[in-house]
């Protein structure tokens, strides 16, 4: 059984650099790589392109990010969450590709098994369909989407093995899935790390074969977005 872990983050983002583009999993907060985007903090890398549905709030996730302008392009479907990430759109200070969530989520899918690009009707006869072939299949129209491409993908499990296996829970079983194995290196940290051999076969949502370094993460947040509660009566 190949191994896959390593000693930490630090040994997990090896290669990194500057001007790198990189998948992250997660929906809202729920299930963001947080121990991977603390480091890309500390390495201060540049000008990177950042494929994530969301982009975190302005003091958390991504939005760490952005705060110290590492972020060069931010593709998403979701951002209406953080204040600096708006106004470094609007001031022209980041570019943002915009990006159906179905779309974002089969284009890394795609990238995943590797076919280089699909026809879906999400955009056709918006700017999003802009400079990219359509066809009309039955009757309908659709657009030609590429699959992504990537240097890593950073994505958060539940429990993992030592062989790459692993097991997603709730909503983090979301972008993280189909963002494994869609970028040249697939590191993966985990709340859990367990020998091989310890997982029900039966449970395990990513096999080992899609990830290149796991690591059991520490100092998880799990922070809430929006926390809204019901008036006592």
């Amino acid at each position: 059984m190949i191994k896959k872990t390593v000693s930490g983050v630090v040994q997990a983002l090896e290669g990194v650099q500057s001007g790198m583009t990189f998948m992250l999993g997660g929906f809202g907060l729920c299930g963001i790589p947080e121990n991977a985007i603390a480091q890309l903090v500390k390495l201060g890398v540049e000008d990177i392109t950042c494929i994530s549905n969301n982009a975190g709030v302005d003091d958390f996730g991504l939005g760490l990010l952005l705060q110290k302008k590492q972020i060069k392009k931010m593709i998403s479907s979701y951002v209406g969450e953080n204040d600096e990430f708006e106004r470094q759109m609007l001031s022209g200070e980041l570019e943002v590709e915009l990006t159906p969530q179905g779309t974002l989520a089969e284009k890394c899918r795609a990238a995943q098994a590797g076919f280089p690009a699909f026809y879906t009707p999400a955009g056709y006869g918006t700017e999003v369909a802009e400079g990219k072939e359509t066809r009309e299949f039955d009757g309908k129209m659709y657009v030609l989407e590429p699959a992504y491409k990537a240097d890593f993908s950073f994505v958060k499990a539940w429990k993992g093995d030592e062989a790459g296996n692993l097991i997603f829970k709730g909503t983090a079983r979301n972008f993280n899935p189909c963002m494994c194995g869609a970028a040249t290196i697939t590191v993966a940290e985990v709340e859990e790390l367990v020998p091989a051999g310890t997982l029900d076969p039966n449970e395990i949502h990513i096999p080992g074969i899609f990830v290149q370094r796991i690591f059991q993460g520490e100092n998880y947040e799990k922070r809430i977005e929006q926390r809204t509660v019901r008036q006592r009566a």
